[in-house]
Parts: structure tokens; sequence; C-alpha cells
């Protein structure tokens, strides 16, 4: 039986990831392996932070076994390739405009989007960004339409 483990980004800028995801999720690091791979808990989402330079920069701190998949295994590719935008780090909060307002206040993330609405038999309100690696964010959660107007 598979159980939860984490979900990791591979990212090209250790420091500067870290600290987007700190001031996104309001906390710190639960567990931090040297400058290699940072821990968040959010309420049961486990999402980590992978350095892709750190083992070929310090080969002496890292020890690996067993038959080497570029595929998987070159990091430093791995960091450095396009982002496609094909998986979504999909968040959510109890207050979607104040969180719209709190990171627009942070000025964190690029790309970022207005409040929006879609409807596919269930009415969903959300907003997406983009993270230092061109991760796509997406934040949903109770939107007062009353108080905002969408376009």
């Amino acid at each position: 039986m598979i159980s939860q483990g984490s979900i990791y980004l591979i990212v090209r800028d250790f420091d500067e990831s870290v600290h987007f995801y700190k001031l996104l999720f309001e906390r710190d690091v639960t567990a931090q392996n040297m400058n290699r791979f940072a821990i968040f808990n959010i309420n049961g989402l486990c999402l980590s932070i992978m350095n892709g330079y750190f083992d070929s920069e310090h080969p002496d701190k890292v020890t690996t076994k067993g038959k080497v998949y570029k595929e998987y295994d070159d990091c430093v590719s791995i960091a450095e390739m396009q982002n496609t935008g094909k998986v979504v780090i999909n968040l959510s909060t109890n207050d979607l405009k104040k969180e719209y307002d709190r990171i627009c206040a942070l000025g964190i993330g690029s790309k970022q989007t207005e409040i929006r609405y879609i409807n596919a038999r269930n009415p969903y309100y959300y907003f997406s960004m983009k993270d230092p690696d061109d991760n796509t964010i997406e934040i949903t959660g109770p939107y007062d339409e009353i108080g905002g107007e969408l376009k």
C-alpha cells in the first residue's frame, strides 16, 4: 500500500525558492538538510524544495548506489529545463480576497492573475501565479462576489 510522501520541486535557486515559499505559506521550513532539501508541512501537504545543483557542487556530501538514470538523477538538467506548466500546485484558503491582497502586498510570484471564476457543475473562485521556477500555483477559496467585481 502506498502512503503519503512528499511532492518536491527541483529548483534553480534554492535560497530564493525557500524564501518564496516561506512568505507564501507564512511559516518556516519544517526540516532542512543543508542547502540541499527543505520541507514544508502544511496541514497534511508536504511540499519540499530540492536544490538542483547541490549534488553536483558537493559530491563529497552525497553518496549514491545503483544505476544512474539521467532522466531522474541529473538534477542540474532537470532544474534548467523549461517548465511547461503541466503540474499545478493547488492551495486553498478560507478567504480568497484577503489572501489575494496579501500576496499582492508581498509582491511575490510572477504572472499573477486577477481572481477568476469557473463553474463546471461546481462554482470555483481562484487566482494563479508562478513561483521562481515558473511552477503554476493556484489558490482557491470562498470569495464574496458582492464585495468584488470579476471582469
